[in-house]
């Protein structure tokens, strides 16, 4: 499995807002959910779902409400977000998945 540059930061940042919003201790359950989560994607790649009708080369798996998209090239997996998917995800697929 890798995590993209940006997908790198996502854990430090979902548990900067979570443990400020909530505690600190429900961030370390949201991380420790999410790498298990990335774990079973390890495993299971062809794991989740498509991430839109008729585009098969991304994927999403949830952990409610938070997301990773990934996209499985042969047998590696690539993350390039996780991210809590209550946020403007449009906004940010866009900027992550297609540069813009």
């Amino acid at each position: 499995m890798l995590l993209t540059e940006d997908a790198s930061s996502d854990p430090d940042e979902l548990y900067n807002v979570i443990a400020t919003h909530d505690t600190p201790s429900k961030a370390e359950y949201v991380l420790d959910r999410t790498r298990k989560v990335m774990e079973i994607l390890s495993s299971f790649p062809e794991r989740g779902s498509y991430l839109a009708l008729g585009v098969r080369e991304y994927r999403q798996t949830f952990f409610k409400p938070y997301r990773v998209i990934c996209r499985v090239i042969d047998d590696r997996v690539d993350v390039y977000l996780i991210v809590d998917g209550r946020r403007d995800m449009q906004a940010l697929l866009q900027r992550r998945l297609l540069g813009s």
